[in-house]
């Protein structure tokens, strides 16, 4: 396996992380479990990875962090929406 494989895999799986929370908020419409402030610096944390991609070129980098960015942000929205 080379390195790039290695990096979308493991993009792919901790993305793919965040899916069974984004589909129960769609059925529930809760997030009352959900900690706000936890979710905020994620999402911040998340942009930093994207652009820290960016600079350097990676693909996997970017993409995961590109794809978990629109799956927080959705959670984060809905958070802000339900309470």
């Amino acid at each position: 396996m080379n390195t790039e494989l290695i990096g979308l895999l493991a993009g792919a799986l901790t993305t793919a992380a965040f899916l069974p929370q984004v589909w129960q908020i769609w059925k529930t419409r809760s997030t009352k479990d959900i900690s706000l402030g936890m979710y905020v610096v994620f999402v911040t944390g998340l942009c930093l990875w994207l652009i820290y991609g960016l600079l350097i070129g990676s693909m996997p980098v970017v993409v995961a962090n590109a794809v978990t960015i629109v799956l927080a942000l959705y959670i984060l929205v809905m958070k802000w929406r339900c309470g």
